[in-house]
């Protein structure tokens, strides 16, 4: 990938997320890295080769660790969506393993701190859905099958653990999981691409700070 390339896919990656896929054009993004809309059109067929392009790296690490073919086209991203729906159900069967072994040597900091890294690694897909759900459907159908498998995962966990005594008891399990996740999504997602504030705050002080606080408040 080269540099220009680089420049487009951050710039169109944040504005995706902030002011969301429908409002932004490809004159968005050339005013936020200084060039001509032609020129971006050198690199991308369009505004969807380049919300595709940003959606396969989040998905795949190596993927921008190629040369491409300019202007990169729709035809390299075939099926990407089902690709993304797949990756969303073996994430969830990868995260919810420890509940089958290894429950013993698994505990709440552990689980706390997987559930950050998960949310981390795919911050930019899974904002992205959030954001534009309305003009994605499919994607945003699986992503709150996703949620939901997700937070239950997380309630059997902390059920296995107030059970061992190691987490203390809580009222509305549910609600409390709910706000445990929120926290964490604020953290390792909203943090760095959405928040004005804090998009500056590396992410191993964000987790720092917001496994202290989970684990100071539940941890027995």
């Amino acid at each position: 990938m080269t540099t220009r390339m680089k420049a487009i896919t951050e710039a169109a990656t944040l504005l995706f997320l902030r002011q969301g896929y429908a409002r932004t054009q490809i004159s968005h993004i050339a005013k936020a890295i200084d060039v001509s809309v032609g020129t971006i059109y050198h690199d991308f067929a369009g505004k969807k080769e380049i919300m595709h392009f940003v959606l396969k790296g989040t998905i795949d690490s190596e993927f921008y660790n190629q040369t491409f073919e300019r202007p990169v086209t729709d035809d390299l991203f075939i099926g990407v969506e089902n690709e993304i729906a797949a990756l969303l159900e073996d994430t969830i069967t990868d995260f919810e393993k420890h509940l089958i072994k290894d429950t013993d040597s698994y505990d709440f900091e552990d689980l706390i701190s997987d559930a950050f890294d998960l949310l981390a690694r795919y911050a930019v897909g899974c904002l992205f859905i959030e954001k534009n759900q309305f003009e994605f459907k499919f994607l945003a159908d699986h992503y709150k099958t996703h949620r939901r498998k997700f937070l239950d995962t997380m309630s059997k966990y902390l059920t296995s653990f107030i059970q061992k005594g190691t987490v203390r008891s809580m009222e509305h399990l549910e609600l409390s999981t709910t706000l445990i996740i929120e926290i964490l999504t604020w953290w390792a997602m909203d943090r760095q691409y959405t928040s004005f504030e804090t998009s500056d705050l590396p992410l191993d002080l964000a987790k720092k700070i917001c496994l202290d606080n989970i684990l100071s408040a539940y941890k027995i």
